[in-house]
């Protein structure tokens, strides 16, 4: 087993970084406490106020973009790797607005609460994969798999925005809440649900991680030492996609972290393979920056955190293409 001590000093560092500001998080808000009050109510001291506004209305969310934010890292980097692409990432390749699409079928067609458009949220993101792979014939390698998920993302689009319409004013409104991609008003119940999935889905994610490294050599390549070529990609595309489908289907269609959390990764940690937990760790970090960034930002009145990630990721999509741009000159 290979160590990289930048690699493990740079995940180290970032985990620190996340920790400290989930602290600051907790701190944070319309009941500003200072950071001894919020470590009193974690240990179950404290006011009974402290205490609910600590466990109940703030640990929860600060969690859950931890949780959120690390399973789109882990699922950018699974797909870019498996494209052999930079812009291979469930925003750009349809998977996340696939999620959003079957959530707005589960709200506008069947009234569905929030475990409703959770299943919604999973087996939109699940359907919109399997139309990917037919219309790719197999491959996923290259610029294909971009394309082809360019294509499904504008025709998703439309379909989204046909659906909010075509709805009541008081669906139509439910949707589009629900599509701005917020952390807000979340318990306890949806961290466990991704944080268990995570768990679950880092196993096999981890097992093809040497193999994605390998693969990158080449189809022949990787096959001729020994690679299983089918199973690793359909191994890595599955548990990608579900990554995906369950952390939109806990808040939303959240954008852009799930491209720049590998990427980002990689220069800090210095890795040539996926580098999942650099990613991880690192989408963990930029999910409850963004958060807590929207609720500050304008205090008393908060951006949703799809949106802040939307708009620093734009910037960022902008920048990362003009450098592929130059690169390919």
């Amino acid at each position: 087993m290979r160590v990289h001590p930048r690699a493990i000093g740079a995940v180290v560092l970032l985990a620190v970084a996340a920790a400290a500001l989930g602290a600051v998080a907790l701190t944070l808000g319309d009941f500003p406490l200072p950071l001894s009050g919020v470590l009193d109510a974690l240990a179950g001291q404290g006011s009974r106020a402290q205490r609910f506004v600590v466990l109940e209305l703030r640990a929860p969310r600060v969690a859950l973009a931890l949780v959120v934010g690390a399973a789109l890292g882990v699922a950018g980097a699974l797909f870019q790797s498996l494209a052999r692409n930079s812009l291979a990432s469930p925003d750009l390749l349809g998977f996340t607005t696939g999620a959003a699409t079957g959530a707005l079928v589960a709200i506008v067609a069947f009234g569905a609460g929030a475990g409703g458009t959770a299943i919604g949220a999973v087996a939109g993101t699940l359907a919109t994969a399997l139309v990917a792979l037919a219309l790719l014939g197999g491959a996923t390698g290259g610029y294909r798999l971009v394309l082809v998920g360019i294509g499904l993302n504008a025709i998703l689009v439309a379909v989204d925005n046909y659906l909010i319409l075509r709805s009541e004013l008081s669906v139509a409104t439910a949707a589009q809440t629900w599509l701005v991609g917020s952390l807000n008003g979340q318990d306890w119940t949806a961290v466990t649900v991704v944080g268990i999935g995570l768990l679950v889905l880092m196993v096999p994610a981890l097992g093809v991680s040497r193999r994605l490294d390998l693969l990158a050599m080449g189809d022949e390549a990787a096959g001729s030492v020994g690679v299983p070529v089918a199973s690793t990609r359909a191994i890595t595309l599955g548990v990608g996609v579900v990554l995906v489908g369950i952390a939109t289907a806990s808040v939303g269609p959240i954008a852009f972290v799930a491209l720049a959390a590998p990427q980002l990764a990689r220069r800090l940690t210095g890795a040539t393979g996926p580098g999942l937990m650099g990613a991880g760790v690192l989408g963990a970090l930029l999910l409850l920056a963004g958060d807590v960034l929207g609720q500050r930002l304008a205090a008393p009145e908060q951006y949703p955190a799809g949106t802040m990630t939307a708009a620093i990721g734009g910037l960022y999509l902008v920048w990362l293409l003009a450098r592929e741009w130059r690169a390919g000159r």
